[in-house]
């Protein structure tokens, strides 16, 4: 869930639904939404830094805060749940002109995009599902510890981002201080603590979209897995795979949560290569 630490970048604000927005738009091209996690300290730039560029050679790529994380402002008396989030999407769409889009979600943002498309469909042309919540798991010790972290302290963060990761060399000292120092953001820590309080299993029930609106969902869905995933159940992507039906699967072996940096290069070209599969059929 962490991009380049050394690359954070200032992005634009936009007015989407009475939310002040903060997002980073890149490229020309067929329009795409990327929709981030939930881990403490996480934002667009945090999840996507490191592929947006390359997604962007081929691709208008817009990548959100989503409310309550990152740099969007947090109106006062907001609660948080599937349903604002999902609202909020879809009126950051409308307010940068991105309907239809191709829509990437990973984790939580992967329910947020899987019940946009379950319930307006007219937002989505294509869809991404990378380590995605949305269907019904057991907590995994994993998600319970992500979503109970408190700031206690840089180790703590340290061990949150131990379990995001297969590949050890990615948890350097400076992604986890900029984490940790992300995480410490008043605003963002009273955020955090109010999403996910205990018992946990309650919000993995909260963001599932029933299967019979699963199957109803007829866009072309790429679904993609890291085999060794800490956080969210590869069986979740299986299910996916099996419910939704103009479905593909792909699972990366000795790849954790975080498909999308510790696999870029072949993350892009499955994305690039589905992406332009529908963009010809729609042509």
């Amino acid at each position: 869930m962490m991009g380049d630490p050394g690359s954070v970048q200032e992005g634009q604000y936009v007015d989407a639904g009475g939310v002040r927005t903060h997002f980073h738009v890149q490229g020309e091209g067929p329009r795409v939404v990327l929709i981030h996690g939930s881990g403490p300290g996480v934002s667009a730039w945090a999840n996507w830094g490191r592929i947006l560029p390359r997604l962007a050679a081929r691709f208008r790529v817009y990548a959100l805060d989503v409310v309550g994380f990152g740099k969007t402002e947090r109106p006062e008396g907001i609660r948080y749940h599937l349903e604002t989030w999902v609202e909020h999407v879809k009126n950051f769409m409308d307010a940068v002109d991105a309907v239809p889009a191709l829509v990437v979600g990973n984790s939580m943002g992967g329910a947020v995009a899987l019940r946009l498309a379950a319930t307006h469909a007219e937002y989505v042309r294509g869809l991404v599902l990378m380590g995605s919540v949305g269907v019904p798991f057991r907590i995994t010790e994993g998600l319970d510890a992500v979503w109970g972290y408190r700031a206690r302290g840089i180790e703590e963060m340290e061990r949150i981002l131990d379990i995001f990761s297969f590949n050890k060399a990615l948890l350097t000292p400076e992604l986890a201080k900029l984490r940790y120092e992300a995480s410490l953001e008043p605003e963002s820590r009273s955020a955090y603590e109010q999403m996910f309080p205990e018992p946990r299993q309650r919000h993995v029930d909260a963001m599932v979209t029933p299967d019979d609106a699963v199957r109803k969902i007829d866009r072309p869905a790429l679904v993609i897995h890291g085999r060794e995933d800490r956080v969210i159940p590869v069986d979740n992507s299986y299910r996916l795979f099996h419910l939704l039906p103009n479905a593909e699967l792909h699972v990366f072996g000795r790849c954790g949560h975080w498909t999308q940096i510790e696999r870029r290069e072949e993350f892009c070209e499955l994305v690039e290569s589905f992406f332009e599969r529908v963009s010809r059929f729609e042509d």
